[in-house]
């Protein structure tokens, strides 16, 4: 089923979370919070848009990354429900797209029902302060053009990375819903 995130509640502020990821590393979002800020990510590896992006989504992550701006990415799907999104098939799609930014497993979904996570892909842009200031869409492509695309994820970034604050003009991502256990 095909959603929208919510518009951007600027400056609310992210809780702390500690996740691994498929290879068993621990990573706390506090100590990713950087002095430019943090993207997290809500993805997963059976999501169409998801599968759409992951390319795009790697190459955008790398030139964010290589400027300062931390990223995570979470999966909080139900994997028990859905074997394609297990911590196996992470690290098969996580190299797949060449992400070089840590997947984190939420297997008790208790950070994506916290962050309010709706759909995958789902983006989270921070300050450094943890305040967020970018919910909405990796990029924006003009008549299905990518030629005509515009980087609205790596725009807000460096936006939120240079002053602080996020753009106030914010498309919603979409994607597929999250995969709740019941």
């Amino acid at each position: 089923m095909l959603l929208d995130t919510p518009i951007c509640d600027f400056g609310w502020k992210a809780p702390d979370f500690t996740l691994k990821d498929a290879n068993g590393k621990i990573f706390t979002m506090s100590e990713q919070l950087g002095d430019k800020g943090l993207l997290i990510a809500f993805i997963c590896n059976h999501c169409p848009y998801v599968q759409r992006i992951g390319l795009q989504l790697a190459e955008d992550t790398k030139l964010l990354m290589a400027e300062g701006i931390n990223v995570l990415a979470i999966m909080s799907n139900d994997y028990e429900d859905v074997p394609a999104d297990s911590p196996e098939n992470m690290k098969i799609f996580s190299a797949q797209y060449g992400f070089t930014f840590p997947y984190l497993i939420d297997q008790d979904q208790s950070i994506g029902r916290q962050y309010g996570a709706v759909c995958t892909p789902d983006f989270f842009g921070f300050n450094s302060k943890g305040e967020l200031q970018y919910r909405g869409r990796l990029d924006d492509v003009r008549i299905g053009n990518i030629k005509n695309r515009v980087p609205e994820l790596i725009n807000a970034m460096r936006l939120i990375a240079k002053t602080g604050h996020g753009p106030k003009l914010q498309t919603p991502s979409m994607g597929c819903s999250i995969k709740w256990s019941v």
